[in-house]
């Protein structure tokens, strides 16, 4: 029952309502103190990745040097200003993504897209590791067509090397970004505030071969 529940999106007719206003959120980062919505500096980049639970997801960025500032949030959906609760009904068709932003300059995309495929298992489906469900789909929402041509040609790259280590087939859903939601405030550096909490973050042991198939 879980598993057939949790595994279907829903459709607009079936969504949750959602709200009009923004969830209250972190003003600055816990880790960087960066502001989280902005300003940002001139000529940074942002991205966006799904692969689990985002607690996790977004220390491994947060990690990475180059990166300016994560956010811990909601995307690939269809209810506005969606809660923590709600999206884990599996009703408003997010995922848990987190958002970089980052200096192209000191990382590139193609970098942050390593760690993306890296770090997760993409063969999963709805779920990741024990957490099951669409919130935990893997996911790559591109902000224009280089890092959709990107995001897709480092796919085909991981996949060729899956399939020799006998792995399975990458789900990830490769589509341009939607609208993204801030997660609540509690969510946010999660990691950092809670050192033991919760990480189901895992990848399949596979090197992604970055730059194979990938055009500057």
């Amino acid at each position: 029952m879980l598993l057939s529940k949790t595994a279907e999106l829903p459709t607009a007719e079936t969504a949750l309502p959602g709200r009009a206003e923004p969830l209250a959120t972190d003003v600055n980062h816990y880790v960087s103190g960066h502001p989280l919505k902005g300003p940002y500096p001139q000529g940074f980049q942002t991205a966006i990745f799904g692969m689990g639970c985002f607690w996790g997801v977004e220390r491994i960025f947060w990690s990475l040097p180059g990166v300016w500032v994560t956010s811990a949030g909601y995307s690939g959906g269809i209810t506005p200003n969606p809660t923590y609760e709600e999206t884990c009904t599996g009703r408003t068709g997010h995922t848990e993504v987190v958002k970089v932003v980052f200096d192209p300059q000191a990382i590139t995309y193609a970098e942050l897209l390593k760690a993306f495929w890296e770090n997760h298992d993409p063969t999963q489906g709805m779920r990741q590791g024990n957490d099951v469900g669409t919130t935990y789909r893997s996911a790559l929402y591109t902000l224009n067509d280089a890092q959709q041509r990107e995001a897709e040609a480092s796919r085909d790259a991981y996949q060729a090397a899956l399939t020799a280590a006998g792995r399975g087939t990458i789900t990830t859903e490769i589509e341009p970004a939607g609208e993204y939601f801030y997660a609540e405030d509690y969510h946010q550096g999660y990691l950092a505030k809670n050192p033991a909490g919760y990480c189901g973050i895992g990848g399949t042991g596979v090197v992604c071969p970055i730059g194979v198939g990938v055009e500057a």
